[in-house]
């Protein structure tokens, strides 16, 4: 990262800082988009099974996570001001902590209160027992996922966001290979459906940290830090500031999946073929979901960095040019989504009725692209600025309180059925968008009055 001087230079910057956090994100995307596909051609009930499971854990995990996104904006303010190594490194040892502490939570709860949340689903046999399975194997690889989305802040918050690219591009084919040998049972391992996506997720997990270690080890920009060079005590302050700016982020972050994840088991009253396509259709969305994030994660850093130096009308600029290119990428992305929806669901399954389903499901699909393409990088912005409580109280109301309702109402009492939730999720989405462009003009009229 370093200081830019006029606005081409500034797209240039924001441009090399957003590429490899979009490649990355696509490709990590792509694993739970390669698990969903091979589970759905093993059978209609292994992707039911494989959608239950994600959507209970995916939820917590993003609500965790979410948390120690935290670093990134935290680092980019300290390095911004020009901070010592010795204090950045500091700030990470005790992240890594917090992130160890959250598996052993995560694994916890899931074999606490597994069973007991399944029995309460209106779910077969079958379904059930690919989704505990699924989550048990899961479980196995929390350790590393956690240490790792704490090394991959540290990474991206120096603008090397390249190297997070590079670990994404090692676990896709390893991640698919593994799948295609757990799920139909090939080189003599048992057909295990559904349940081997879990196990083969797990493994990426511990491979992703090994070569993360390895990067922080080799890489000009980071051995310099000796990270693990000696022992370094808890100091429970540090860990105050990372979860008093974390904490609200990864709430809000929880509100926004989990309304996805709720509205994923309400739907188990209808058929296996309903609740595969939501999924489905789910699925692709949040693939294209990842440009406006990866520009959301661009902001954070850009953002911070500018703001730790106090050059306000720079952080204000990177803003601008983030929101325009979200903004660009949702209308094609609409058109996109209604040309090619047929198309699309194929990709799925072969079965007719369900490429159907799939098809209706995108066409509402294209009209939370925009919405979506607002709120997602204000909120990089006000993360960037460490302004995050409000976009969590903005996520309750606008997900829970107004999106949830809505959806209810039309899935429920109204013909439309199981795309009346997708009505909600709209409306919950354009609630979020509008509360906090506001609050981000708030804030940056607040800055301009601060002196430089």
């Amino acid at each position: 990262m370093h200081q830019t001087y006029s606005l081409p230079d500034k797209i240039r910057m924001s441009i090399k800082i957003f590429l490899p956090i979009l490649l990355s994100q696509i490709l990590m995307n792509a694993t739970s988009f390669l698990d969903t596909l091979m589970a759905g051609r093993a059978s209609a009930g292994d992707l039911a099974g494989v959608a239950m499971a994600t959507s209970i854990w995916i939820p917590f995990q993003t609500g965790l996570t979410g948390t120690l996104i935290a670093v990134t904006s935290i680092i980019s303010n300290k390095l911004g001001g020009s901070a010592s190594k010795e204090n950045v490194r500091y700030f990470i040892i005790q992240a890594l902590y917090v992130a160890f502490l959250m598996s052993l939570f995560s694994i916890f709860i899931t074999f606490v209160f597994l069973n007991p949340l399944l029995d309460l689903l209106d779910l077969t046999e079958r379904v059930q027992k690919i989704a505990h399975h699924f989550l048990l194997f899961l479980s196995t690889g929390f350790i590393p996922f956690f240490l790792y989305t704490v090394i991959r802040c540290f990474f991206d918050a120096h603008g090397k966001t390249k190297l997070s690219m590079y670990i994404s591009f090692s676990i896709l084919p390893i991640n698919t290979v593994i799948n295609y040998i757990l799920i139909f049972g090939k080189f003599g391992f048992p057909k295990m459906g559904g349940v081997g996506t879990g196990i083969a997720t797990s493994i990426s997990y511990w491979i992703a940290l090994i070569i993360s270690i390895i990067f922080i080890y080799k890489s000009k920009t980071f051995k310099h830090y000796q990270l693990f060079s000696h022992l370094i005590k808890p100091n429970y302050k540090e860990w105050k500031e990372l979860l008093q700016t974390g904490i609200p982020i990864g709430m809000s972050i929880f509100f926004e999946v989990s309304i996805f994840s709720v509205v994923t088991l309400l739907m188990s009253r209808f058929n296996i073929e309903t609740i595969a396509a939501h999924q489905a259709a789910l699925n692709f969305s949040s693939l294209l979901f990842m440009v406006p994030l990866s520009i959301a994660m661009s902001l954070t850093i850009l953002t911070g960095y500018e703001y730790g130096a106090k050059r306000f009308s720079d952080a204000k600029q990177y803003a601008k040019i983030g929101i325009s290119f979200a903004v660009l990428f949702a209308f094609l992305a609409a058109i996109i989504l209604y040309l090619f929806r047929f198309n699309i669901a194929g990709l799925y399954s072969s079965n007719k009725e369900l490429i159907y389903l799939t098809s209706n499901f995108l066409v509402f699909a294209i009209f939370f692209q925009v919405s979506d393409a607002i709120q997602a990088p204000i909120q990089g912005i006000l993360r960037g600025y460490k302004d995050v409580k409000f976009a969590l109280f903005m996520t309750l109301f606008g997900y829970w309180a107004v999106g949830l309702p809505i959806g209810y109402i039309f899935g429920t009492y109204t013909k439309l059925g199981a795309y009346g939730y997708w009505i909600g999720f709209i409306s919950g989405l354009f609630t979020c968008a509008l509360g906090l462009g506001f609050r981000l003009k708030y804030i940056q009229k607040k800055m301009a009055l601060l002196p430089k």
